[in-house]
């Protein structure tokens, strides 16, 4: 599923926290990661399990194993903050290209209604949680692992959680299984869910990848968090639909 925009007719404040968490993604990887190149740093400040779970930072070649028995090395730098540091960092870090594209554009379409509801800084906060969330998911289901985990999907699954609970019937226009159609957020964001959850399954955490733990952990944070953080929030639930 590949959203192409959503309704935002009935949005009534500008979502200057969304617009800022997207520009400090941007920032990070160009000029701290250089565009994924700088691995003294990325690997740094990425989250590793093994790390958050023995309260070591762990520096030079680790060995690791996938699935199958494969083995693998990893060189692991040492950051001059505590490992736990590390929960936040990794949230605005990312592996690659495809990696933050796909993250950004889910986050300026889906973000700022979710935004618009909660208000800034509740906003800013309820997606910081769900980012915590979803790094913690990741590490209860692999503490030994030596793989750095990054980027701001498991933040971003939270937005979605919450998206799909406070607006199941709003609009989106999307790409869905090759064809371009209009369909509403339950549909759309319920094919992601199941997406995640079966290659949740498939994978295992020293496969490396795509961290569908985290995912999966950051969704349920949403769908637990939002309603808590909408209140005393007026409820927005109409207008047109509108593309970006």
């Amino acid at each position: 599923m590949f959203p192409l925009g959503d309704d935002n007719s009935d949005r009534s404040i500008t979502p200057i926290v969304n617009y800022s968490i997207i520009g400090v993604n941007i920032l990070v990887f160009v000029l701290l990661q250089g565009f994924g190149s700088n691995d003294a740093f990325t690997y740094a400040f990425a989250l590793v399990p093994r790390e958050i779970t023995t309260g070591v930072d762990i520096s030079g070649t680790v060995i690791v194993h996938d699935s199958l028995g494969h083995v693998g090395r990893i060189i692991l730098y040492s950051s001059p903050f505590p490992v736990y540091f590390n929960f936040l960092t990794s949230m605005f870090m990312h592996a690659g290209f495809a990696h933050i594209f796909g993250n950004m554009l889910f986050l300026w379409i889906f973000g700022d209604n979710v935004e618009n509801l909660l208000g800034h800084i509740r906003y800013l906060i309820f997606y910081l949680l769900c980012g915590f969330a979803a790094a913690l998911a990741q590490v209860l289901m692999s503490p030994d692992s030596a793989i750095p985990m990054l980027g701001a999907s498991g933040a971003i699954s939270g937005v979605l959680g919450g998206y799909i609970l406070m607006f199941p019937n709003r609009q989106v226009r999307a790409v869905i299984f090759y064809f371009f159609t209009t369909v509403p957020a339950y549909v759309a964001i319920g094919i992601w869910i199941v997406y995640q959850v079966v290659l949740g399954f498939m994978s295992s955490a020293e496969d490396g990848g795509v961290a569908y733990s985290a995912h999966i952990g950051g969704f349920i944070a949403g769908l637990v968090l939002v309603k808590l953080f909408a209140i005393g929030r007026p409820s927005n639930s109409g207008g047109r639909f509108s593309s970006i």
